[in-house]
């Protein structure tokens, strides 16, 4: 039988805390950190437990991924997992599939809306570094997945009950929120702030709720505007005393995020709930897909269309 690569790909994150300062100089394209600027992402990664858990999860779902395959078409499938700014790297991983001889390449990034910035960077050098040795079969935007949809509003409506929403309806917030890219893509015709909205809209009617928001987080620190509302701002806006339709609570749906890592660990979890606690305003946040069984069957699902060709399959 011949076989399908299968290349999923993620950010990537520090192993241990003496490689933040080589892993933020990669980030940067080489340019070394300042020492206030290193000094800042030692401070947030300190606070939640030194570094990030994501290599853990990110593999965890690599090997739930392998493991579903396996048991659809069992020897059809050889998966790899390449990072964008952490070994292994993504062209270490193509480069490594491309040499078991399989058929063609499936690629997938762990996060379910594309992005010039985003996720097409990590397929364009997945494909570039296969260098045509065989197809390479590039699969994006799969956050209207039904099962995925369906997922995601099980945890909004979880995270509102644990608010007491359930015995209040009506009176609790939700706000969806993805990585703020900068505000320059829109202008470029980039749809990933129009999917971000899409995304929300699904979640939202499937969870049956009327009182929800779409804002950004995690934008760079760089000069340039960056896509907003940020989520911080939201969370003010919403909580403000003088406002007639105030929240008695507010939960935050990071709903471009697959999996706990800094941008979800301390954003939301600490800076983000700190915002909240200040405004008077109880929060909660939806729990991470990690490796939950149902995800990584929507991941299996997603991969298998494509590889089979299935119209339908998401593209990029």
């Amino acid at each position: 039988m011949s076989q399908v690569g299968v290349l999923v790909m993620a950010h990537g994150t520090p192993r241990r805390p003496e490689d933040i300062a080589p892993f933020y100089t990669r980030i940067r394209r080489g340019r070394p950190p300042s020492a206030e600027q290193l000094a800042d992402l030692e401070r947030r990664y300190a606070a939640i437990g030194g570094v990030s858990p994501l290599t853990e999860r990110t593999m965890a779902q690599v090997d739930a991924v392998r493991a579903a395959l396996a048991q659809r078409a069992p020897e059809r499938y050889v998966v790899a997992y390449g990072a964008k700014h952490a070994e292994p790297l993504i062209e270490d991983a193509a480069a490594k599939l491309a040499a078991s001889g399989v058929e063609k390449v499936v690629g997938l990034v762990l996060t379910p809306h594309g992005s010039s910035m985003g996720s097409g960077e990590y397929l364009a050098r997945a494909e570039a570094a296969l260098g045509g040795s065989c197809p390479f079969v590039p699969v994006c935007c799969w956050y209207a997945e039904p099962a995925l949809v369906d997922l995601l509003a099980g945890r909004v409506t979880a995270a509102l009950a644990s608010l007491g929403a359930a015995d209040r309806p009506g009176r609790s917030d939700v706000i969806f929120t993805a990585h703020s890219l900068p505000a320059r893509v829109r202008d470029e015709g980039d749809t990933y702030p129009d999917q971000l909205a899409d995304s929300a809209r699904l979640v939202a009617a499937a969870a049956g709720i009327d009182r929800w928001h779409v804002a950004w987080q995690s934008a760079g620190r760089t000069p340039e505007p960056w896509l907003g509302p940020d989520v911080r701002d939201t969370v003010r806006h919403l909580a403000d005393p003088s406002g007639a339709a105030r929240p008695d609570g507010i939960v935050v749906c990071p709903i471009g995020f697959v999996a706990d890592h800094l941008e979800v660990l301390y954003d939301l979890d600490v800076e983000l709930a700190a915002v909240a606690a200040d405004a008077g305003v109880a929060y909660a946040r939806t729990t991470s897909l990690n490796d939950d069984p149902r995800f990584i069957g929507v991941l299996a699902d997603v991969i298998a269309r494509a590889a089979a060709g299935v119209a339908g399959a998401p593209q990029s």
